[in-house]
């Protein structure tokens, strides 16, 4: 069927897929809902997507380097419910997108939303995870690389091939082409470099593991054959490395609500909480 865009757009809200009874072309709040506020220094507002993701294995790395100062709440995000349009959660981010995060550790609270600026507040903010002088401007570039290629994968091969209403060839053809060039990027950048920067390890690897590296592990849209993932080699090594690191486990933990019990911590307040709250625990109770 041959479709004709109108002369004016108008909103079809059956017509978004999966995500039809969210999606709507305005901002703001649709309810009034305060947003719970916990003792530790940073209240962060996810849930466990690649955005999510990013910022819990931060807070996870940058604990289990020895700063404790980055102690953190994090509380759940239901975007399947619509918590991200509660007033509460506009005010931290009017974009109504997650993560959000609140930074209580100054004398006023400051709000930060965009994951890459939350990265990059929190890693300057404690001096980490931002390789050398010598390479800060490449690991800069990474990071807005991702920030700048991730919606090729996530909004359009992710949507077309996982979400929408029925497959169509043009547009899964489209992005996925796409995905695999920014795949190949990786691949030749990691063929003589342990990280996207060398050999530091830093908030641009977290950022680009937490949408690529799990895409070469297979655990985006259940897609890795039809991309053929195993081939890029680099990648799949430069992705087993990080994933193999334990504060990136526990970080992939927090805010879950899928996948096996034992792997899904729906909030987190307390390091011990991996030990005592993930749902396989709570469940038994």
């Amino acid at each position: 069927m041959t479709y004709t865009p109108p002369d004016v757009w108008t909103w079809d809200s059956e017509s978004g897929g999966t995500w039809a009874s969210l999606n709507r072309p305005i901002a703001g709040p649709t309810h009034d809902k305060e947003l719970p506020v916990g003792s530790h220094p940073f209240q962060l507002y996810s849930l466990a997507t690649p955005n999510g993701v990013k910022v819990t294995v931060l807070f996870e790395e940058l604990l289990a380097a020895g700063h404790t100062g980055a102690e953190y709440d994090a509380w759940l995000i239901r975007i399947q419910e619509g918590d991200q349009f509660g007033s509460g959660f506009v005010e931290v981010n009017p974009n109504s997108k997650i993560p959000a995060l609140m930074d209580r550790s100054g004398a006023e609270p400051v709000r930060i939303f965009e994951s890459g600026a939350i990265l990059l507040h929190l890693a300057e903010k404690f001096g980490a995870f931002l390789g050398d002088a010598s390479n800060r401007p490449e690991m800069l570039s990474w990071l807005f690389w991702q920030m700048g290629s991730a919606p090729y994968l996530g909004g359009g091969f992710g949507h077309f091939y996982a979400y929408a209403p029925e497959p169509m060839e043009y547009p899964i053809n489209r992005f996925a082409m796409e995905v695999k060039r920014q795949l190949d990027v990786l691949n030749r950048t990691l063929a003589d470099r342990r990280f996207l920067t060398g050999d530091d390890y830093t908030i641009a690897d977290m950022a680009n593991w937490a949408w690529y590296g799990q895409l070469a592990l297979g655990r985006q849209y259940n897609a890795g054959t039809f991309l053929q993932v195993e081939s890029y080699e680099h990648v799949q090594r430069w992705a087993k490395e990080i994933d193999a690191r334990p504060a990136v486990q526990r970080g992939r933990m927090v805010n879950r609500t899928f996948g096996e019990p034992e792997t899904q911590l729906h909030e987190r307040h307390d390091a011990s909480d991996f030990d005592t709250k993930t749902q396989d625990k709570v469940g038994a109770e």
